[in-house]
C-alpha cells in the first residue's frame, strides 16, 4: 500500500504525518482538533478545498477549516440545510417541502410548500407553519444528529441528476441540471434522502448540534451560529429588509425568473433582452415613487443616500435626480467621498492599514459647516477629493440652495446621524440601497448577497483602477468588515430601503469577471474564492450587453454610462 507524506499547518506550527493512501483527512482532523477552538469542517488542501470525507492522494500541504471561518460558515450552513429537508421529508414525506428564499443576518428565512403539481406550478402550503410544528421540525433534527449519519456524496452524471429530479418533482434543480455544462454534478445523501448543493458539506449529522429554528412572517428562520460556534447567533433583522427581500422574489416571479435555471431558459429561448428592458422599467418605477414621496413632502432639503459597497450608489443619486427634477426640484448631487480628510490623516486599523471604511476619514466637522449654511442659503465654496493625490481640492464649485433645490448626498455613512449632526431630522429623507439578491439558485440554495456586489466591484475596478480581481479579494473581509460595522447597523433608521440588484447582472458579469478570475495563481490565498466564483458563474449562461440603457446600474460596473461613475 502506498504512503503519502502530508504537512499538517497549523498557524506558523507544522507537523509531518505519513499515512496510507486510504487515510481520509477525518482523522487527520480528529487528530489535531485540540488545536482549534471550533470544529474543523474542512481541509485546504494544496490551497484547495476538501471535504474530510476525502482520502489522502498525495503528497500535500493541509489547513483546516473551522466552522466559524468563511468556508466553515458556508459548509456547516449548507449541511444544516439538508438536515432540514430530510427532517421534513421525515415528517411530512412528499406532502410537504421547505423552499430556503433568502438570507436574513445570520439566517436562512424559509417556507413550506405543497407538493408540485404535475405541471410543476407549486402552492403555498394550505396552513401556515406553527409552533407545534417547529416543536416537531426541530426535535426531528436533533434525533438525525444524535444519530451520526454521514453525508455521503457521489458523483453521477449531469443527464442522469436530470432525470433524477424531474422524477422527485425538483423542477428548479431540474432546470439547473439543463444548463449545465459539466458533464457531472455532485450528488449528497443522507439516510437515504438525495439532493444537490452548491459546494462542499460536513462528514456527519454529528456536525451540526448548534442551530434553531424559529416562526417569522409566513414562515420561519433556520438560525446558524456566527463567531461563537456553540451558540446560534440571534435573529437581528429588520421588517423592512425582510418585505424588500420578498418585493425582490416577487419581481423574479413576476419576470417569470426566480431561479438561475429559469433565467438560463429565458436568455435560450431569446428572451435575454425582454428581461433587461421589464426589470428597468420595474427599476425606473421604483426610483420614480421615491422621488414623488420626497417631493410631497416639501420640507426635505438633504436626501441621505447609504449602502455598502457595490450598490449603486452613484447611478441611483444620478437616476433619482433626474425624477426629482422631473417632479419640479432642483437636485445636486454630493459624493462624500469629496469629504475625506487628507490621506496621510487617516486612521489606520489594527493591521497598520489605512481604514477608509471608517467614520474618522470623513471631514465630519467641516461637512456640517457647509451643509449648516446651505441650508442657511449661504453660498458654499464646495470641496472634490483628488485620490491620485490624496488631497481634498477646491476647484471653483460654488453652490447656494433655493426654494426648490435639494441635495443628494450619497456615501456609506448616510444614515449615520453623527455625520449630520447639525442638521434638523426633518430636513432629511433616508434612503438604504442594497443589492439584495433577487434569484435564487435553486429551492434550497440561495444566491448570496454579497457575490453579486462582489463581482461588481471587481469588474468595476479592474476597468477603471486597473486593480487585479486578486486585490478585489484580498480587500474584501476588509470591506464587509467595515459594512458590519458602520453601514448594517443603520438600515432600519432609512424612510426607504431601496434594493438595487437586477435580475440579470450577473448573467451580464459573467463575461467580464470569469477573465479576470482565471487570471489568479494558485498558489496565493485569494484562489480559492476565485474558483467558488468561477463555480457559480459556471451556472450562468452569458447575456449580451447592447440591451443595457446607459443609465442602467449595470453600467457603473461593465462600463458605458451615460453618468460620471
Amino acid at each position: 500500500m502506498q504512503e503519502y507524506n502530508v504537512i499538517i499547518k497549523i498557524k506558523n506550527e507544522f507537523f509531518t504525518e505519513r499515512v496510507a493512501e486510504d487515510t481520509r483527512f477525518l482523522s487527520l482532523a480528529e487528530k489535531y482538533q485540540t488545536h482549534y477552538k471550533d470544529k474543523i469542517v474542512l481541509a485546504s488542501v494544496n490551497n484547495g478545498l476538501r471535504e474530510l470525507n476525502n482520502v489522502v492522494d498525495c503528497d500535500c500541504e493541509v489547513e483546516f477549516v473551522t466552522m466559524t471561518e468563511r468556508d466553515g460558515k458556508r459548509a456547516y450552513r449548507r449541511s444544516v440545510t439538508l438536515l432540514l429537508q430530510k427532517a421534513v421529508y421525515n415528517l411530512w414525506l412528499n406532502q410537504v417541502r421547505v423552499r430556503v428564499l433568502h438570507s436574513l443576518g445570520e439566517s436562512y428565512y424559509c417556507e413550506l410548500e405543497k407538493q408540485p403539481k404535475e405541471n410543476g406550478v407549486v402552492e403555498q402550503c394550505s396552513h401556515a407553519i406553527d409552533e407545534d410544528d417547529i416543536v416537531e421540525l426541530k426535535k426531528e433534527m436533533l434525533r438525525l444528529v444524535e444519530e451520526n449519519h454521514t453525508i455521503e456524496k457521489c458523483v453521477i452524471k449531469t443527464e442522469k441528476a436530470r432525470e433524477m429530479f424531474r422524477n422527485f418533482k425538483m423542477h428548479d434543480k431540474e432546470l439547473l441540471m439543463t444548463y449545465r455544462r459539466s458533464s457531472s454534478v455532485n450528488i449528497y445523501l443522507l439516510d437515504g434522502f438525495i439532493d444537490y448543493y452548491y459546494g462542499y458539506m460536513v462528514p456527519s449529522t454529528s456536525y451540526l448540534k448548534c442551530f434553531d429554528l424559529k416562526i417569522y412572517e409566513d414562515g420561519f428562520v433556520l438560525m446558524f451560529p456566527n463567531q461563537n460556534s456553540e451558540v446560534v447567533e440571534p435573529l437581528n433583522t429588520s421588517k423592512k429588509l425582510y418585505h424588500t427581500l420578498d418585493e425582490a422574489k416577487e419581481w423574479s416571479r413576476m419576470l417569470g425568473v426566480g431561479t438561475i435555471g429559469a433565467l438560463n431558459e429565458a436568455i435560450a429561448q431569446g428572451r435575454g433582452n425582454e428581461i433587461i428592458l421589464l426589470q428597468e422599467a420595474l427599476m425606473e418605477q421604483r426610483i420614480g415613487n421615491v422621488a414623488a414621496q420626497i417631493a410631497q413632502d416639501g420640507n426635505k432639503k438633504f436626501i441621505m443616500i447609504a449602502g455598502p459597497s457595490s450598490s449603486g450608489k452613484t447611478s441611483f443619486s444620478n437616476r433619482l435626480s433626474i425624477q426629482l427634477s422631473a417632479k419640479g426640484l432642483r437636485p445636486h448631487p454630493i459624493a462624500l467621498d469629496d469629504y475625506y480628510v487628507d490621506r496621510e490623516k487617516s486612521p489606520r486599523d489594527e493591521n497598520g492599514n489605512y481604514d477608509f471604511e471608517c467614520l474618522e476619514c470623513i471631514d465630519v466637522e467641516q461637512f456640517n459647516i457647509d451643509m449648516t449654511r446651505l441650508l442657511n442659503g449661504e453660498t458654499v465654496d464646495m470641496p472634490s477629493f483628488n485620490f491620485k493625490t490624496g488631497k481634498r481640492e477646491y476647484r471653483g464649485k460654488k453652490l447656494k440652495l433655493e426654494a426648490d433645490d435639494v441635495l443628494v448626498i450619497e456615501g456609506i455613512h448616510g444614515l449615520n446621524d453623527k455625520l449630520s449632526y447639525s442638521l434638523p431630522s426633518e430636513s432629511k429623507f433616508r434612503i438604504y440601497l442594497s443589492a439584495l439578491a433577487p434569484l435564487s439558485i435553486d429551492e434550497h440554495n440561495p444566491l448570496p448577497t454579497t457575490d453579486g456586489r462582489l463581482l461588481r466591484r471587481m469588474v468595476r475596478d479592474a476597468r477603471t483602477r486597473n486593480t487585479p480581481a486578486q486585490e478585489t479579494l484580498r480587500m474584501w473581509y476588509s470591506v464587509r468588515r467595515g459594512e458590519e460595522k458602520y453601514i448594517f447597523p443603520f438600515q432600519e433608521s432609512a424612510d426607504v430601503m431601496f434594493n438595487s440588484a437586477l435580475v440579470y447582472e450577473i448573467a451580464v458579469l459573467k463575461t467580464f469577471a470569469e477573465p479576470l478570475l482565471f487570471q489568479i495563481p494558485r498558489d496565493c490565498e485569494e484562489y480559492k474564492e476565485a474558483k467558488r466564483l468561477l463555480k457559480f458563474l459556471d451556472y450562468f449562461l452569458a447575456l449580451p450587453t447592447e440591451g443595457i440603457a446607459q443609465n442602467s446600474l449595470a453600467r457603473e460596473f461593465i462600463g458605458g454610462s451615460c453618468f460620471n461613475v
